[in-house]
């Protein structure tokens, strides 16, 4: 990349980073392309030369994060562990965003989880889903899980592992460092106590 495009970037980044601030703090419906302006330290304009709108920052904002997201959880389906390990491994890859990208989370759930039409639009949703229903799978063919069917086994793990960072969004169970690892624990071992054989 060239010196410029280094640059583009890093204030494309540094336009996101501000993004999530403010969505975060404020909600995406009361924030303005202002405040994410003002929020970086930029002029109000340059906004406008990396996003058309603040739909479309908002959909950068969960593109960038989502991707990562995926690859990480990617790299564990291409591991040969035990199926119980990847499902450990996943759990841990996605409660554990919650310490590292809070405001991340919390824009995510608030504004992606919770409306049909942006997540439509983004239509990737589903993929953790999709990797844990093809470990379970693979938990199956491999005799380490009952006979169950994958894609609903993976929709209710999934499904505590959304409603426990939603919990935490809404701050109806504390989220510390050792709240998230017990969190993690008693998720793993509920779900891993009715697949296991």
């Amino acid at each position: 990349m060239t010196e410029r495009a280094v640059a583009g970037e890093e204030k494309r980044r540094q336009l996101l980073d501000a993004a999530v601030r403010v969505f975060a703090r404020k909600g995406f419906h009361a924030s303005r392309v202002g405040d994410i302006a003002e929020e970086a330290g930029v002029a109000h304009g340059l906004l406008y030369h990396y996003f058309k709108s603040k739909d479309e920052v908002l959909e950068a904002v969960f593109h960038d994060n989502w991707s990562l997201l995926l690859a990480r959880i990617a790299s564990v389906e291409e591991t040969d562990e035990r199926a119980a390990d990847q499902l450990r491994h996943i759990t841990a890859i996605v409660l554990r965003t919650w310490l590292h990208l809070p405001d991340v989370v919390r824009v995510v759930i608030r504004e992606f989880g919770r409306s049909p039409e942006l997540s439509e639009r983004i239509g990737d949703l589903a993929q953790p889903i999709n990797s844990i229903a093809r470990v379970i799978e693979r938990g199956i063919e491999r005799g380490e899980f009952k006979k169950v069917d994958p894609r609903v086994a993976a929709t209710v793990v999934y499904g505590s592992i959304d409603e426990l960072l939603t919990a935490w969004v809404l701050d109806r169970l504390p989220s510390g460092e050792e709240d998230v690892a017990a969190a993690e624990q008693t998720l793993v071992e509920v779900s891993l106590r009715g697949l296991e054989t």
